[in-house]
Formats: structure tokens, sequence, C-alpha cells
């Protein structure tokens, strides 16, 4: 089954997760995801093409978004277009029940088991929790949005940045500033020999 509406796209019911699954493409703009120019600046929208799986209310999402962010380089300061594409993964979990009026009897083993399995679950999947009868993917995809950022955006490797005295791009070419002369090192270790010989001296 497929469904390509925006809405249903990124609120889609449980029940229209079939035995064989549910495949889920369309496009999203950063405003459906929740997203700010802070979190990241999307230009146009954003492709999504997921699946979802349903075992025993345990939801698996896998698939790819793709688009382009708008990142400013931070070696020369200007904006470029960053191609965004990378694959989701994440697992949706009913959100824990109250506790029964019943408690059952729990088996230490079987518990620590369990646990256990939950703690490799996650260590596989990022996982988010769901109320009702409908995901809200939107959170999901922003988070997996905003973690792709790079820490250090460059518009290119060979960026050579801003001049550090004027300020210039030099990616436009050179600037007018001249090349200061480096000062030679043996000038510099006879100098302080001088100082501290001198107040040694006295």
């Amino acid at each position: 089954m497929q469904i390509g509406a925006t809405m249903d796209l990124l609120t889609p019911l449980l029940a229209d997760i079939t035995d064989d699954g549910l495949s889920l493409v369309g496009e999203v703009t950063a405003e459906e995801l929740g997203l700010t120019d802070d979190d990241a600046a999307a230009r146009g929208p954003l492709a999504v093409s997921l699946d979802l799986t349903n075992v025993e209310g345990l939801v698996a999402v896998t698939g790819v978004l793709e688009g382009t962010i708008l990142r400013e380089c931070v070696r020369c300061l200007k904006q470029y277009e960053d191609p965004l594409a990378f694959s989701v993964r994440a697992a949706f979990i009913p959100e824990p029940k109250p506790a029964s009026k019943h408690p059952k009897r729990v088996d230490p083993r079987k518990a620590r088991e369990e646990a256990a399995a939950a703690e490799e679950e996650e260590d596989l999947d990022d996982q988010y929790q769901y109320q009702g009868n409908r995901l809200d993917l939107a959170p999901m995809l922003r988070e997996h949005v905003i973690l792709a950022a790079p820490m250090q955006p460059i518009c290119s490797d060979e960026c050579l940045g801003l001049c550090a005295r004027c300020g210039k791009n030099l990616n436009e070419g050179p600037c007018q500033c001249a090349a200061e002369p480096p000062i030679p090192t043996f000038r510099v270790v006879q100098s302080m020999k001088r100082k501290t010989g001198g107040s040694s001296a006295s």
C-alpha cells in the first residue's frame, strides 16, 4: 500500500500498515517538519521515501530523505547549497500504559532478558514513542535533518577563506595586503636570551 498526501505522509494510521507494510513517498517542506532557519534552511521541499512495518505494535521505519540545505561556510562565510541524502532508520513503540491494577508475577531472569533485548533494539534504531492510532513522523525526520549537519560546514575543500587582515574573500582573488615576512627564529631566541640573561644578572 502506498500513500502520497503530505498529511498522511507524516501522520500515517497504524491501521494502514498492512502485513505487506506501508510505503510513504512524497515531498515535505521545512515548515511541515517544524524546521526553523536556525535548525536548517532547506532550499525547496525535501523528498521522502519510507517503508513501514508493524510487528505487534513496534513500527520499524526505514527509507531515505533527500533535499538541499543552505549552509554558511565557516571559512569564507558565504552561503552554499549542501546536497542532503541520508538513510532513515527508526523504531516507534507505544507509550507505556499506566501500571495495571493486577500486577503479574515477574520472573527476574525473563525481565533481565527482555531488558537486554530492549537495549539491543535501542542500539540498532533511534527509538520514538507514539500514542493512539497514528504515528507522527515529523519530529523524527526533523531530528535526522538537524543531526545530518556537519560540525564545520565548508563550501569546498579548496576554500581559501577570508584574509585575516582585510576580510576579503580569497576565493575571489588575492587581496592588497602585503605578505608579512616571517620573523627569523634565531632572532627571537636571541632576544629572549638577552631578556632572561639581563634579569638573572640583576
